[in-house]
Formats: C-alpha cells, sequence, structure tokens
C-alpha cells in the first residue's frame, strides 16, 4: 500500500511541478514582449516627436536609434509622409512611423502634422 501512496504522490507532486512551470515560462514570455513593445513604442514616440519639431516638408530627417537597441535588432523604417486631401492647400500631413525588431514589424504610430 505505501509503494502505490508513494506512486500517486510523485504524481501529483509532478503535476503540480508541470503547472507551475508552464506558468513560470508564459510569464517570462509575456515580459519579454512587454519590454519589446515599451522599446518599440519610445522610438516611434521619439521619432514621432522629432519629425513635429522639424519643419513642414515633403520628408522628415530620422532620430539616430541608440546603438544598444540597435544591436538587439530595432530599427525606424523610413517615416511615411500623406498629403490629406479633404484639407486645403496641403496644410495637413498623415505621418506613419513604423519601428521593426529583428525585421519584424512590432509598433507603428500614426499622427498629423499641421503646417504653421
Amino acid at each position: 500500500m505505501t509503494l502505490v501512496e508513494t506512486l500517486v504522490a510523485l504524481a501529483i507532486f509532478g503535476l503540480v511541478a508541470g503547472i507551475f512551470l508552464a506558468g513560470l515560462y508564459v510569464s517570462s514570455k509575456s515580459v519579454m514582449v512587454s519590454q519589446e513593445r515599451v522599446a518599440a513604442e519610445s522610438l516611434a514616440k521619439s521619432q514621432m516627436e522629432y519629425i513635429k519639431a522639424q519643419e513642414y516638408a515633403e520628408s522628415y530627417l530620422e532620430i539616430t536609434v541608440p546603438s544598444d537597441l540597435v544591436a538587439q535588432g530595432y530599427a525606424i523604417d523610413d517615416p511615411t509622409v500623406e498629403t490629406v486631401e479633404d484639407i486645403p492647400a496641403d496644410e495637413l500631413q498623415k505621418i506613419t512611423v513604423t519601428v521593426t525588431h529583428n525585421e519584424d514589424e512590432v509598433f507603428t504610430l500614426v499622427d498629423y502634422k499641421v503646417k504653421r
């Protein structure tokens, strides 16, 4: 009887340990995805603020991505500039900033710039 009880206890312990390890894996994966999104969002917002600080133009300069983020595989694609057709005299632009991580698009920020 003791052998059966021991085997049942080991099976229960193994099941609990497996569930615990699966939870740790999901938790660590969530943290990595969250960190990736925060870094990408920060880069996109920095690029958008840099564009808004520049004079109204057909194209805009890019920020320099910090070297530690470049080493991790982050990059900013060329910002796209579209004229909004409903506004007269080209006084409004739709700016799209896309951040990639290891060549996968991870964050896109869209905003508008008004001609002053």
